[in-house]
């Protein structure tokens, strides 16, 4: 299911950027409102909404619902770190070495007469 959510949240983000892509831009009449010429367009009176800017706002919530979803998903899904996975098995300590014998000088760890 994760798969197949995460190819549809794709297809989702591809079609935003192409309708986002087909519409005209609005930046031209910016101008007016520094002494162009006097235009409505630039704080209001944005007339009717178009079909493209109607399937913007649908494939938007489309898509921040498929994030939404897929970052719950993710968080739920289980990881495989090696670092949080505890061993099952006891590890057995190597057995302490015995103290030396009284009276008996340890013995040494290079032969005598080595530098």
């Amino acid at each position: 299911m994760y798969l197949a959510l995460a190819v549809f949240h794709l297809i989702v983000a591809l079609a935003l950027i192409l309708i986002v892509l087909l519409q005209t831009g609005k930046g031209s009449d910016i101008g007016a409102a520094f002494g162009g010429g006097s235009s409505q367009t630039v704080f209001g009176g944005r007339g009717a909404a178009t079909f493209l800017s109607k399937l913007t706002t649908a494939v938007a919530i489309l898509f921040m619902l498929t994030s939404l979803t897929l970052a719950i998903l993710a968080g739920t899904k289980g990881s495989s770190s090696v670092i949080s996975e505890q061993r099952t098995g006891r590890q057995e300590m190597p057995a302490p070495s015995p103290p030396p014998e009284a009276g008996k000088p340890p013995s040494p760890s290079k032969p005598p007469g080595t530098k």
